[in-house]
């Protein structure tokens, strides 16, 4: 695994607290447990929302399988070049860009489906439609028995992922700066 480069982190966040929402990446022992929980070594097509610097980048990349494909989509640019030198695996497909074109992102990647979307992206912070249209849009690609998880600080995720996937399972993560929720959804879990 990479480093997470958290200087440039903070440096993505002053120059755009909206978009990093968080002045430190994610914790390993966060990014362990998100990993865990999205059950990531059963998923062959994977999009993360959101890398940042790569935190969970690498924790998905150590631990997905080697015919695996990882489609980060990541709006800040510096970010998402930082991603293409720090972690030159031939699976993973780096898109620049908002988090509500995930089917794009899927094209230009060669897939038409995922097994798992998982997301570090601030939905406190989104504009008004983007949060609501970012979890549709995950919903239509997750393929039968996907799933989708979000770790936030925020419980916005859930208020806005209720009406498109149903009631989460939710799990604690405490070992990071700020402590975290992780919110898990199935593919198959009834609308709300």
């Amino acid at each position: 695994m990479k480093p997470v480069r958290p200087i440039e982190f903070l440096q993505g966040f002053l120059r755009n607290p909206l978009q990093v929402a968080s002045v430190v990446p994610s914790s390993r022992f966060l990014a362990r447990r998100v990993r865990e929980c999205a059950d990531v070594a059963s998923a062959r097509v994977i999009v993360e929302l959101g890398p940042g610097t790569g935190a969970m980048t690498g924790q998905i990349l150590d631990r997905m399988p080697a015919n695996g494909h990882l489609i980060a989509i990541e709006i800040n640019s510096d970010f998402a070049q930082l991603l293409r030198e720090e972690f030159p695996d031939p699976r993973l497909s780096v898109f620049e860009g908002s988090s509500t074109r995930i089917e794009d992102a899927l094209g230009e990647a060669g897939e038409e489906s995922a097994d798992l979307v998982v997301s570090g992206i601030p939905f406190s912070t989104l504009e008004d439609g983007d949060g609501t249209a970012t979890l549709e849009a995950a919903k239509r690609v997750l393929a039968p028995g996907g799933r989708f998880v979000a770790y936030q600080f925020r419980n916005h995720v859930a208020r806005y992922a209720e009406p498109v996937f149903g009631a989460p399972e939710t799990h604690s993560g405490f070992w990071n700066i700020p402590p975290m929720k992780i919110y898990v959804w199935g593919q198959s879990s009834p609308a709300a």
